[in-house]
C-alpha cells in the first residue's frame, strides 16, 4: 500500500507542478500568479477540492504522445467564496500556453453541468493561446460544448469570466456570453484574430495590447467590464461583484445587516444646479442615496453618459441605471443604450431590484449614430426596462424629455414607483426648442424677436419644465424633496420585497439585438 501511496503522490505533485518550475518562474516573471495561485487566493482557505487533477489528452499526433501533463492545462472543482459554495476553473498557460484540447474542454464541461445542476455560480480564470492546433476540429468541438453550456446556464446561474492572460480566437466567445468579463491591464487581451492575421489582410500595424488589451475593450468596445491592474486586484474585484448577486435565479441577494437610523441626506439638496444646462455629477446624487460606500460601478469607462452599477440600499442589494450629466448632457446613444440594457437584463435575471436615476435630454442626434442603429439600440433599452419584473423605481432628478422620458424606465413600461424632484422637467423637449416650434410664426412677426422667444420660451417652461403636469396624471407618483430621497427609497423598495408578476406564456420575446 505504501508503495501505491507514494506513485499517486508523485503523481498529484507532477499535476500541482504544471508545465514545471521554469515555466512557473515565466509566469511570475509576467507579473501573474499560475492558475492553481489564482484559484487559492480567491476560494476560502482550505475549501478548494479538485476534480480531474490526473486527466491527460488522448492526442498521439504530432509527437504529442511524448507531451503529456496531468490536469492538461486547467485546473477545474469547487470551493467556497466567503462560505458561499462557487464552481472554478483556471487555464494553465505553463502547459501548452494554456490552449483548449478535447479534455481540457471535458474537465471545463464537467464543473459546468455541476454547477447549473447545484444552482451555484459559475468562475472562469481564462489564459489561454485558443484552440490546441494539434488536434484540429476536436479542441474546436470542446469550445462548442462549453459554448452551449454558457447559453444553457445563462440566466440561471450567474456566470463571471477574469481575463488574466492572452484570450484569442474561439476563446473569446465563451467569456462574451458569461454575465462579467474582467480583465487585468497590461497582462491580459481578447481578440478573435491578432495582429499579425490583422496585418496580413488589413495591412494594419497593430499591437496586442491596441488591438484587444484591457484598455481597448474597457473604453471602445465594451467587451470588458471592469480592468484591475493586476492578478490580486482581479479577483478581489471578483469577490466584491459576488457579494451582490445570488447563488441563482431562484434566490434573492444576501442582505447585509442593516440599522435604520436618520435616513435624511442635506447634502442632496444642493447638488442640481438651478441652471438647467449646467452639468453636475451624478456620482454624487447615487453616493447620497446608497449605503456609504457600497457602489460598485460596471463598465465605468465606457459610454460614461450612462452610469450602471451594484449597491446597496438599507443593507440590501440593487441595481442602479443613472444618465450622467457630466458626459454628453447624459443623453442616449448607441453605447449607453447597449450598457444600460444587458444591465437591467442582468438585474432582472437575478432578483435584483432596480433604480433609475433619470435627467435625460433625449436620444443623441446625428448620421453617425442613426447609420449605427440607434433606432434598434435604443430599442434595446426599451425592452429591457419594460420586460423586467423585478421591483423598478425612478427618481427625476432634472430632465426627462421626449421619448428617452419613456425608455427610462417610465410609469408607462412598468415602473412600480415613480419619483421627482421639483428640479424635474419632464416634457417632449427643452422649452427653447418647444418655443420656436409651437410660437414660430408669432416669433416671427415680432418686432423684437429675441425678445418674443425668450417670452414663449419662459412661456412654455412655466407649462411643462417642471414635474407637476407629470404627477396631476399619475405618471409621477410623488414630488419628493431631494433631502427624503433615501428614505422614501428604503420604504419603496421594502414595500415591492414580494412583487410577483404573471408573463404571457411564450417561448422567449425577439429582443432587438
Amino acid at each position: 500500500m505504501k508503495t501505491k501511496i507514494k506513485t499517486l503522490q508523485e503523481k498529484l505533485d507532477l499535476a500541482y507542478l504544471g508545465g514545471g518550475e521554469k515555466r512557473i518562474e515565466k509566469q511570475h516573471q509576467k507579473k501573474k500568479l499560475t492558475a492553481r495561485e489564482r484559484i487559492l487566493y480567491l476560494l476560502d482557505e482550505g475549501s478548494f477540492e479538485e476534480i480531474g487533477a490526473l486527466v491527460t489528452h488522448r492526442t498521439k499526433d504530432f509527437g504529442m504522445e511524448d507531451q503529456k501533463f496531468y490536469g492538461d492545462g486547467v485546473v477545474t472543482g469547487y470551493g467556497t467564496i466567503n462560505g458561499r459554495l462557487v464552481y472554478v476553473f483556471a487555464q494553465d498557460f505553463t502547459v501548452f500556453g494554456g490552449s483548449l484540447s478535447e479534455t481540457h474542454a471535458e474537465k471545463i464541461c464537467k464543473v459546468m453541468d455541476m454547477a447549473l445542476n447545484v444552482g451555484a455560480p459559475m468562475i472562469g480564470l481564462n489564459d489561454s493561446g485558443g484552440a490546441r492546433i494539434q488536434e484540429g476540429v476536436r479542441s474546436l468541438g470542446g469550445y462548442a460544448d462549453i459554448f452551449y453550456r454558457n447559453v444553457q446556464a445563462s440566466g440561471v446561474i450567474p456566470q463571471i469570466s477574469a481575463i488574466m492572460g492572452p484570450c484569442a480566437g474561439g476563446a473569446v466567445y465563451s467569456p462574451a456570453m458569461t454575465d462579467f468579463t474582467m480583465m487585468v491591464q497590461d497582462t491580459s487581451y481578447m481578440f478573435v484574430t491578432g495582429p499579425n492575421v490583422v496585418k496580413t489582410v488589413t495591412n494594419e500595424e497593430i499591437t496586442s495590447e491596441e488591438l484587444g488589451g484591457a484598455s481597448t475593450h474597457s473604453t471602445k468596445s465594451g467587451v470588458a467590464h471592469t480592468v484591475s491592474a493586476n492578478d490580486v486586484e482581479c479577483l478581489e474585484d471578483l469577490k466584491k461583484l459576488l457579494s451582490y448577486i445570488p447563488q441563482n435565479n431562484k434566490e434573492k441577494p444576501e442582505a447585509l445587516e442593516y440599522t435604520l437610523g436618520e435616513e435624511i441626506r442635506e447634502e442632496l439638496m444642493d447638488i442640481v444646479p438651478d441652471n438647467a444646462n449646467k452639468p453636475y455629477d451624478i456620482k454624487a446624487v447615487i453616493e447620497g442615496i446608497i449605503d456609504h460606500d457600497s457602489f460598485y460601478e460596471i463598465h465605468k469607462d465606457y459610454a460614461e453618459n450612462i452610469i450602471v452599477g451594484f449597491a446597496r440600499l438599507g443593507g440590501k442589494s440593487i441595481g442602479i441605471v443613472a444618465n450622467n450629466p457630466m458626459f454628453l448632457a447624459g443623453v442616449l446613444d448607441v453605447n449607453s443604450s447597449k450598457k444600460a440594457a444587458r444591465f437591467v437584463r442582468f438585474c432582472d435575471c437575478f432578483n435584483i431590484p432596480l433604480l433609475v436615476l433619470e435627467d435625460v435630454p433625449g436620444f443623441l442626434p446625428g448620421t453617425d449614430q442613426e447609420w449605427n442603429g440607434i433606432i434598434v439600440n435604443g430599442a434595446k433599452l426599451l425592452y429591457a426596462f419594460s420586460e423586467a419584473t423585478v421591483p423598478r423605481v425612478t427618481v427625476i432628478t432634472r430632465k426627462a424629455y421626449g421619448g428617452a422620458y419613456d425608455v427610462m424606465n417610465s410609469k408607462h413600461i412598468g415602473s412600480d414607483m415613480n419619483y421627482a424632484w421639483p428640479s424635474a422637467e419632464i416634457a417632449v423637449m427643452g422649452a427653447k426648442g418647444a418655443a420656436e416650434i409651437i410660437f414660430k410664426n408669432e416669433i416671427a412677426k415680432a418686432d423684437d424677436k429675441q425678445a418674443k422667444w425668450l417670452e414663449k420660451e419662459a412661456e412654455y417652461a412655466e407649462l411643462f419644465a417642471n414635474p407637476y403636469s407629470a404627477a396631476e396624471r399619475g405618471f409621477i407618483d410623488e414630488v419628493i424633496l431631494p433631502n427624503q430621497t433615501r428614505k422614501k427609497l428604503i420604504k419603496a423598495f421594502a414595500m415591492l420585497e414580494n412583487k410577483k408578476v404573471n408573463k404571457p406564456d411564450r417561448k422567449h420575446g425577439n429582443i432587438p439585438l
